[in-house]
């Protein structure tokens, strides 16, 4: 048997291992065991917690040697200690992500009638509020930057439509939980899939607004540049904002000191056209891209540089 055989041969082990229901449980109930733990601690304190755990035990785990490999190739005019520094932020990021999501409620603190009031900054009021009253269907696209799970509960708040794109956990009860704890925050969700077509296409139809994550790697998508780099981005934007010819706006969250958080909604982009002024997928795809990164650049210890975007 050759290595990749015996490499294939291990995988399909181990799935199999973490889809079996024993396994299920235990990884359920430790999961559910340690969301008790940190509501226990309070948001600060598992924040904090989080925060140092997820720097020390980052370098050691795989995926930093990419993330390293990919900072080296965005940031070349950086020394590798920026570089580590920018990788330490985005694993305390990602820790403080995490535990965060049981307190987002709390942490997630606006009133719709007076944002001036409340500790998450919103920029682009102007925009939820007038996507909101439009009647019209619309796109907004964001990124795994700071707390991205932040933007569909902020627009719940403001009573903004918005049908959200997630991926499911594999363990079904920890998939449960997930999406009991979704729906009360968050509104309409859509897990991704086969099916996910039709449902995102009846919200557009309705007049309602989707809302997805589109800076991960898309087999098949068209390649565009991303860091000087290409990458297979997901084209689903700029084919969706075609069809129905609807405005696409950006949306990021962007972590402040203190536990804080800005919640920015850009104006409508002015997505590329064809010769015939119908809208150009490829020019919308890179259009969509080139916003991510000018996010990332201007907040890189926020993103997700674990993933393997260029391949």
């Amino acid at each position: 048997m050759s290595k990749a055989d015996r490499k294939r041969q291990r995988k399909e082990f181990t799935r199999k291992l973490l889809r079996s229901p024993l396994v299920n449980a235990i990884i359920g109930g430790t999961v559910r065991g340690l969301i008790g733990f940190v509501r226990l601690l309070g948001p600060k304190a598992s924040g904090w917690l989080a925060d140092r755990l997820s720097r020390f035990v980052g370098r050691f785990i795989p995926e930093s040697r990419l993330a390293r490999a990919n900072l080296a190739a965005a940031f070349p005019e950086k020394t590798p200690e920026e570089h580590q520094a920018i990788l330490d932020g985005a694993w305390a990021s990602l820790g403080r992500t995490v535990v965060e999501y049981v307190h987002i409620d709390k942490l997630i603190d606006i009133d719709p009638h007076h944002p001036e009031r409340g500790r998450t900054e919103i920029a682009g009021l102007d925009q939820f509020l007038s996507l909101r009253e439009d009647g019209k269907p619309g796109i907004i696209f964001s990124a795994h930057l700071a707390n991205w799970e932040a933007l569909a509960i902020v627009a719940a708040r403001f009573d903004l439509p918005v049908v959200a794109l997630f991926r499911m956990p594999s363990n079904n009860r920890i998939a449960q939980d997930l999406m009991a704890r979704r729906e009360e925050l968050m509104g309409t969700l859509v897990a991704s899939g086969r099916g996910a077509t039709f449902e995102v296409a009846a919200a557009l139809d309705r007049g309602e607004h989707l809302g997805l994550l589109t800076d991960q790697h898309h087999t098949g998508g068209p390649r565009v540049p991303f860091f000087g780099r290409l990458v297979s981005a997901n084209p689903l934007v700029a084919r969706l904002a075609r069809q129905y010819e609807c405005p696409v706006h950006g949306a990021r969250t962007i972590r402040l000191p203190d536990g804080r958080f800005r919640v920015e909604l850009t104006p409508p982009l002015d997505m590329p056209r064809d010769a015939e002024g119908r809208i150009d997928v490829a020019g919308g795809t890179a259009l969509v891209m080139s916003v991510v990164e000018g996010w990332v650049r201007e907040h890189p210890d926020q993103w997700l540089w674990l993933h393997n975007r260029w391949r």
